[in-house]
């Protein structure tokens, strides 16, 4: 059975060396936010995934989820794990003391949220579908609505959801029915059916709030003529007391390849009780908040299964025997050799190792944007964070995943045939991780809103924003290590750049040529994006080696694995270069009709 042991040394020096959360903090103003503060927060946080989350991720998945006249009963230790992480106040974290949270940044939570998701991916998505629909009401609530819910959300009381896609329309959102006819009395009622519904119906909080996308009967056709809604699973008065059961019910469960411990819904609306939040026919506007926070959310999916089938891994080809090492035995006193010695299995031991590390710098870095962006008083400076946000978080979502995905699969091929049995835990990684390039929109649905709205729509103006902070950070960056990396990543920024300007240049010609180039392109700038970020925590860790600072092995092996990612990993883009500039032709030329089996 495979477990979990929070990375502590790696999360703390991604966030406290390299991002220098603390100064950016104190910089914000959360004078609380101290590293005393954020790191105790942090090896709580670790305590909590640890001791209750991670026991219960296998047996979450063997068990799963029952579906009982349109109630959902949950794992055995699921609920109680919930109590657990709402008595000790973690929903409320980093969410305003005007609505009963804690007032820390939200960039600290997202620590959380990879921890409890590394533990227990299924057990995670519970009250990780909340924070996103806080942020809706947030954005776009009325004061009334954010007392009555957003309250009780950031309490942990009541979980949330969003209800975007139907059985017919997938990602085309503009082809949805969900109705939503006027009351008297200023409410709707909502009738239709959603699927796919992540923790749509469950027995952990006394309530579940539904952020649902439905049309008004004088509503445009498309996607101009959709409309956010709020649907309690049981109706609220105005006292915040829970009412009778509203008329939204758990038709079925889906039958999944993972994250079983999870119950992903179809619900069924039938003359729903709900209220419109935001704007008539703006909708899919504001439920884009949402979509973005659970966007990172889903990034970090990519990191979790990484850093999980990582340790796991190690652990193996630290303990299993087998042959002998070509440059001599390692272990002359036991039978054979342990597999960690052999050139291949370091290789994918690495490349989960830099994949998961390498993530979470990434996924931290657009944390930091994320603060920036919304608490920054300097407006300067929350547009340029905010122009980095948009930018990056499409790649983040979809590289993360991808490679979160093949670093799965890496732990599990470290087992050989005892990684596709069961009982290892590895195979349901892989199954738990497989749904990640799915969500919030697929890789090339990703691929297409970076190439067709933050590159081409704004004129690559938010590539080159990204690019100055690559090029400041080359021109401020010192000590050894970085000089061993600057000219490399020097190198593929130039390059980057020319890229970028050829598909800019053959997508005004031809405009095949974004949907054939996307996720190449998207794929190419991951890779890059991350060799920055690699070469920043290399900087950093030969300045601390070279003054004698902290643990030398550590930060030896941080150089060791930037020099593995800038050797093995970083070439990729050599081919996707090739196919990103190949163009459409050879896609298109075939005719439908010659398209058989």
């Amino acid at each position: 059975m495979g477990e979990y042991k929070a990375p502590l040394a790696d999360i703390l020096f991604a966030f406290n060396d390299v991002m220098k959360m603390p100064e950016h903090y104190a910089s914000l103003g959360y004078e609380d936010a101290t590293q005393d503060l954020t790191d105790a927060v942090i090896e709580e946080g670790a305590k909590f995934a640890e001791r209750e989350l991670s026991p219960l991720n296998q047996s979450g998945d063997t068990e799963g989820c029952t579906l009982t006249d349109g109630v959902v009963t949950t794992p055995t230790g699921f609920k109680a794990a919930y109590d657990i992480y709402v008595e000790n106040g973690w929903p409320s974290l980093s969410h305003s003391p005007k609505y009963g949270g804690q007032g820390l940044p939200e960039s600290l939570g997202i620590v959380g949220s990879e921890m409890y998701g590394t533990a227990n991916w299924s057990w995670a998505m519970y009250p990780g579908l909340s924070h996103g629909a806080m942020r809706t009401l947030v954005a776009h609530g009325t004061e009334e609505q954010r007392e009555l819910y957003l309250t009780r959300l950031i309490s942990g009381e009541w979980t949330g959801t969003m209800c975007l896609t139907e059985p017919h329309c997938g990602t085309d959102l503009g082809l949805l029915r969900t109705r939503a006819t006027p009351q008297e009395d200023g409410s709707y009622k909502i009738t239709g059916n959603k699927i796919f519904i992540s923790a749509g119906e469950h027995d952990m909080a006394e309530n579940i709030i539904h952020i649902v996308l439905a049309r008004l009967p004088d509503a445009p056709e498309g996607v101009k003529g959709i409309s956010l809604f709020i649907v309690p699973k049981f109706n609220v008065g105005s006292d915040g007391v829970k009412g009778e059961r509203n008329g939204v019910v758990c038709g079925s469960l889906e039958h999944k390849m993972g994250i079983h411990g999870n119950a992903t819904a179809a619900l069924n609306f039938d003359d729903a009780t709900g209220y419109l939040i935001g704007p008539a026919n703006e909708g899919l506007k504001c439920m884009f908040t949402f979509m973005n926070t659970a966007r990172i959310g889903t990034a970090i999916q990519g990191v979790a299964h990484a850093e999980w089938g990582f340790q796991n891994s190690l652990t193996y080809a630290k303990d299993r025997l087998q042959m002998r090492s070509l440059t001599g035995d390692k272990a002359p006193d036991k039978e054979a050799d342990p597999i960690i010695v052999h050139p291949d299995v370091r290789r994918m031991l690495l490349t989960q190792k830099a994949v998961a590390e390498g993530g979470r710098m990434f996924i931290y870095y657009l944390s930091q944007q994320n603060d920036l962006t919304h608490e920054s008083k300097d407006e300067a400076t929350a547009e340029h964070a905010d122009h980095l946000l948009q930018f990056l978080t499409p790649v983040a979502k979809a590289f993360l995943t991808e490679i979160g995905y093949e670093s799965a699969n890496l732990g599990m091929q470290c087992f050989g045939g005892h990684g596709y049995i069961h009982e290892w835990g590895m195979e349901q990684n892989v199954r738990d991780a497989r749904i990640s390039m799915m969500y919030e929109g697929t890789t090339g649905i990703q691929a297409l809103d970076f190439v067709g709205r933050k590159l081409l729509m704004n004129k690559g103006e938010s590539f080159k924003i990204f690019g100055a902070v690559v090029n400041d950070f080359l021109k401020e960056s010192s000590g050894s290590a970085a000089k061993e990396f600057r000219w490399p990543l020097r190198k593929m920024m130039w390059e980057w750049k020319y890229v970028t300007l050829r598909l800019m240049a053959a997508s005004a010609k031809d405009r095949e040529m974004v949907g054939a180039a996307s996720v190449d392109y998207l794929m190419y700038s991951g890779y890059i994006i991350m060799a920055y970020l690699w070469a920043r925590s290399a900087m950093i860790a030969g300045q601390k080696l070279e003054a004698g600072e902290g643990d030398a092995a550590f930060y030896q092996a941080k150089l060791d694995t930037a020099r593995f990612y800038y050797a093995k990993l970083l070439p990729r883009t050599r081919s996707l270069k090739a196919t990103i500039l190949s163009g459409p032709s050879t896609l298109m030329a075939m005719e439908e009709k010659n398209f058989q089996f």
